[in-house]
């Protein structure tokens, strides 16, 4: 006999096909109490459900467990390349154990954060992956009602908020090993904003690692930006040639930073990395497309999404247990064509008089503009 048009396979069928209980049948098909069914059993069960198109029925599950498998994702810019690959990583990982996941955008706008978070906590998500957070977050998480939290990317001060984030002293360590080692010695910093942890640590890591190699650590070589973009590069490194201090390279806090340095420092008539040595960290996508490529530290960000998402899962499943711990994921060094030996002339940096006047209006470095 035909079904009925839209009417849904039940699990009494797919336990009837097969001559066994419902409840097997049920067991199988979940994820979190799968492990009590053999895996010869839970094989023959995903067959004979496929086969008849079962899919799980997610108001009901609902309904039951008060519960609607959805997870809150908060980012503060969906056109930074850094996050879609956070975002998949996410997403598979909450997939694999039929999970989703809800994206909101906050433009780095504290009041559109916790706008989010209430309107998704109002909506019945079961738990918030949260990558927009400053590092005084707490304030935003009143409209989280108990719900669990964690973090990817940055963290949040003096709370016990699990985050999954990666090893940034580490980063800038490596950068300025590099640096060294090609024979800089006067290495300027263009920090992310101190407001985030990610920034914070950063400039932090960098004064800490100046000082263990015996750098000169200098205060009027930081120039600290407001937010992780082109245009803050393009002030900062505007702001650092305006000093008149001596440098001969700049590690970037990110590398949209460093982009906007390099077109900042290109409207001077400086090269990179003849005149300036120029660094990044994350790595994110084309900056080894760039001219010169961007040397840069990577992050692995497709795993802290998968690393995150298990995170969340396991606090919703295993609410009794400990929190689980932070995650901190390593980091590479990718050297490219950005960084060199300092020049041996004199550089256009100690030179005021050879300076070009800065432009009103930030452009896009030569290589970008179409």
């Amino acid at each position: 006999m035909r079904r009925p048009i839209n009417t849904r396979v039940t699990l009494r069928e797919i336990a009837d096909s097969l001559g066994i209980s419902v409840s097997t049948v049920s067991r199988a098909l979940n994820p979190s109490s799968r492990h009590s069914v053999t895996p010869k059993l839970t094989a023959e069960i995903q067959r004979a459900s496929q086969a008849l198109g079962y899919t799980p029925n997610a108001a009901a599950y609902s309904l039951k467990t008060n519960r609607s498998r959805t997870i809150g994702v908060v980012i503060p810019d969906i056109a930074d390349p850094v996050f879609p690959p956070i975002i998949r990583g996410i997403e598979q990982g909450l997939s694999a154990r039929n999970y989703v996941a809800i994206l909101g955008n906050t433009d780095g706008e504290a009041d559109a954060e916790a706008k989010t978070i209430e309107t998704m906590s109002a909506r019945g998500v079961d738990g918030f992956i949260l990558a927009s957070v400053t590092r005084k977050g707490p304030a935003a998480l009143k409209s989280i009602d108990g719900k669990p939290v964690v973090t990817v990317i940055r963290a949040l001060d003096g709370t016990n908020v699990p985050s999954v984030t990666h090893d940034q002293s580490e980063g800038v360590r490596r950068l300025l090993t590099h640096l060294v080692s090609l024979g800089h010695r006067d290495i300027a910093n263009i920090a992310g904003p101190q407001d985030i942890s990610t920034g914070f640590q950063r400039l932090r890591a960098f004064e800490q690692h100046c000082k263990l190699m015996g750098i000169r650590y200098d205060k009027s070589l930081v120039a600290v930006s407001t937010h992780f973009t082109e245009n803050e590069g393009e002030r900062c490194a505007e702001e650092l040639s305006a000093r008149g201090i001596p440098f001969t390279a700049v590690i970037c806090a990110n590398d949209r930073l460093a982009i906007g340095a390099i077109a900042a420092f290109e409207r001077h008539g400086l090269s990179c990395p003849d005149d300036v040595s120029v660094t990044g960290m994350n790595d994110m996508p084309l900056v080894d497309r760039l001219k010169p490529p961007l040397t840069t530290v990577r992050n692995q960000h497709f795993q802290a999404g998968l690393d995150v998402a298990e995170m969340i899962i396991q606090c919703l499943e295993s609410p009794d247990a400990p929190k689980p711990k932070n995650v901190v994921l390593p980091v590479d060094l990718v050297v490219r064509g950005s960084t060199g030996v300092p020049s041996k002339r004199q550089s256009p940096l100690e030179r005021p008089s050879a300076r070009k006047p800065a432009l009103s209006k930030p452009r896009r470095p030569s290589w970008l503009r179409v």
